[in-house]
């Protein structure tokens, strides 16, 4: 269940095909990133499209309990007062982050640096998640951090009085790791660098970029380097957020698997490195298309429209693929199960630590609803038997994880017997109008 709620078992089945268009909401990434540069501006930043799920929401109140004026406006825009780089305020109270993983470690980052102690916490799932990982580079700073064992939630962090800049190797492709250090870094003297090996999601460096901070990206034998000067003013935006790819994969995915479908999605943002879902859908057969394409606020957008595709085979799909599309392998598996063969995925252990470990929840899952499954620490692979082969049936833990809610829900509706979610609650946090978008295309859902 979402953070104050209570469990709400859901089921889905499409009623015919799938039609029409799916304006899903803007991009979650972006939203939290707006709303925290916005803060660290000095000015008014303007925002259009802003994703209002639980996650991003609750970064907008925290914006707030650090001294920005966050207002959200009759017309559905947003407008962020900021306090400039360095400028955040101690909150009076503790920081509740909710069920965000993306929200805590980026605004960990944002305050690290600057002179004030800030407690955090949220909901049951994410304070079971790692957060050493962003603790640990913050450190660097001059930062401290002081939690439960295993370096969990509720946590308090110190931030650095005299900070120092870094030069930190990212050990695990991780954009929340590289952004969290890259913000900190905004109120450290001198620059501060970041090193990837693998190239994750690179909204943080695009936005702060159109803040106005000296920021630049290299690609040497070490891997990408990031360099960033600290202690700019960073200048006031006016932001469009494109809509949320990883939102998109769920009208895309269930538009291939239900006969007849025909959906449109417009306004995508097509990121490179966010894009890695939809490239692959098309490699493993799918009737998947780009129209209208073009580049708003600096990153590149275009319409996906999507239609039912029988003829789907598995593939394997490579590790250095991973980053680009790491949220969106619960959807694909149950794509996967839909498709002739074994689709195999590489290098996603990532997916251990996100709101839930999504290997074993949603091989559990499609196990129970009889699809062949087998996983690894770091691989997992899904034996298809084609289109409406899986049986369904079952009823299958969501783990309070919204997308692994959606994924079977997606699986729902393409399956022989439906399939029940245990809690579809925490659906509200990234994709509050999943159920009323997914209901006008035609699909429908009951509330057992």
């Amino acid at each position: 269940m979402s953070h104050g709620g209570t469990p709400q078992e859901m089921s889905a089945r499409a009623a015919g095909p799938l039609t029409g268009e799916a304006h899903v909401p803007g991009d979650k990434s972006i939203s939290h990133r707006a709303l925290i540069l916005g803060a660290m501006a000095v000015g008014e930043t303007k925002i259009t499209g802003l994703l209002e799920g639980e996650d991003v929401l609750d970064t907008a109140k925290a914006m707030r309990a650090f001294g920005a004026e966050v207002t959200r406006h009759e017309d559905g825009s947003w407008s962020v007062h900021g306090v400039g780089t360095g400028g955040f305020a101690e909150p009076d109270q503790v920081i509740d982050c909710g069920n965000s993983g993306t929200g805590v470690r980026l605004i960990m980052g944002a305050m690290a640096t600057c002179p004030i102690s800030v407690t955090f916490t949220g909901d049951a799932s994410l304070n079971k998640r790692p957060m050493a990982r962003v603790t640990d580079p913050l450190a660097l700073f001059g930062t401290q951090a002081v939690g439960r064992s295993g370096g969990r939630l509720p946590m308090t962090i110190v931030g650095a009085r005299d900070a120092v800049p870094v030069r930190y190797v990212v050990p695990v492709p991780s954009a929340q790791v590289k952004s969290a250090v890259l913000l900190a870094g905004l109120n450290a003297p001198g620059q501060t660098v970041v090193i990837e090996k693998e190239a994750t999601r690179d909204h943080t460096e695009r936005m702060l970029a159109g803040f106005g901070a000296e920021i630049s990206t290299e690609v040497t034998e070490e891997g990408r380097v990031i360099t960033l000067t600290g202690q700019p003013e960073l200048t006031p935006q006016t932001i469009t957020v494109p809509r949320d790819p990883s939102s998109a994969a769920f009208p895309v995915c269930a538009a291939l698997l239900v006969p007849g479908s025909d959906v449109l999605v417009p306004n995508i943002g097509l990121n490179p490195t966010r894009a890695g879902l939809f490239y692959t859908l098309q490699e493993m057969g799918a009737d998947l298309t780009f129209e209208n394409m073009r580049e708003e606020g600096g990153e590149p957008v275009a319409d996906l429209r999507a239609k039912y595709s029988p003829d789907m085979k598995g593939i394997t799909v490579p590790a250095e693929r991973a980053a680009s599309m790491i949220d969106e392998y619960p959807v694909l598996s149950v794509v996967a199960a839909n498709a002739t063969g074994r689709t195999e995925m590489l290098g996603v252990k990532e997916l251990r630590v996100k709101e839930s470990d999504r290997i074993e929840a949603m091989a559990t899952g499609l196990l129970a609803n009889g699809v062949a499954v087998e996983a690894g620490e770091d691989w997992w692979t899904v034996e298809g038997a084609g289109p409406g082969s899986v049986a369904g049936g079952a009823t299958v833990e969501s783990h309070l994880d919204h997308r692994i809610a959606m994924s079977f829900l997606v699986l729902s509706m393409s399956a022989q017997e439906p399939v029940i979610v245990d809690d579809a609650a925490p659906i509200a946090t990234s994709f509050p109008i999943f159920t009323d978008l997914m209901t006008a295309l035609g699909a429908s859902f009951e509330t057992l």
